[in-house]
């Protein structure tokens, strides 16, 4: 049985679609399409799915990913692509179907860029010149601070007409996994710089070797 990983981008009115509302598209476009996909045992069999580092609702991404198991020996994964892609929804964009060669655990960084008005960087300049950052952290075990500048010394930029355009790559460990709202938030809170203005894309994963996760 080969585990395959079916790499998609989520951009535009899709951003909104929640890890829950995902799944079942994704149990749907994949019963449509036809394809030979593993299904779980017992009374309620359904597609095995593991989606890597769900995203925040509103944020776009370049890198999502869910893998899938098939029974199929040799696999076409260029028709996959082209049979996922002719009934996924708008937003949704199938990139790359390929055997899985490294596991979900070893995604270490989750990298972004974001777009702010041009306004912004007298912000970012501001939040440069601090020398700590607390924000509060919820999770399942509950509330931490965290002081961002331990992650994000600097913010870098760039000005591109009417907007500034700031990359950074964030821990998405098991953990320790920050979510890029922690920044706007903090922003928005210490300098009135609105979170809703912030343009948030996911764009790739990383090891903890900075290798590129595929």
């Amino acid at each position: 049985m080969i585990t395959v990983r079916i790499s998609f981008e989520k951009k535009n009115e899709a951003s909104y679609i929640s890890l829950l509302d995902l799944q079942r598209v994704m149990q749907r476009v994949l019963k449509r399409s036809g394809l030979p996909v593993w299904h779980t045992l017992g009374f309620n069999p359904h597609i095995y799915m593991t989606f890597a580092c769900p995203l925040s609702l509103g944020q776009e991404s370049e890198c999502e990913c869910v893998d899938v198991k098939t029974e199929a020996e040799a696999p076409d994964f260029a028709q996959w692509r082209t049979a996922l892609n002719a009934i996924m929804p708008a937003g949704i964009h199938v990139t790359r179907v390929a055997p899985v060669e490294m596991k979900a655990d070893s995604i270490a960084f989750a990298c972004y860029r974001i777009n702010y008005p041009a306004a912004a960087a007298a912000v970012l300049e501001q939040y440069n010149a601090l020398e700590t950052a607390p924000v509060e952290k919820h999770s399942k075990r509950g509330k931490k601070i965290v002081n961002l500048k331990e992650h994000i010394p600097q913010l870098s930029y760039t000005v591109l007409g009417d907007t500034v355009q700031l990359e950074l790559c964030l821990p998405a460990a098991q953990e320790l996994n920050l979510n890029p709202s922690l920044l706007t938030g903090f922003l928005e809170e210490k300098f009135g710089l609105p979170a809703a203005s912030a343009n948030i894309l996911r764009t790739k994963f990383l090891t903890a070797d900075r290798q590129l996760f595929v």
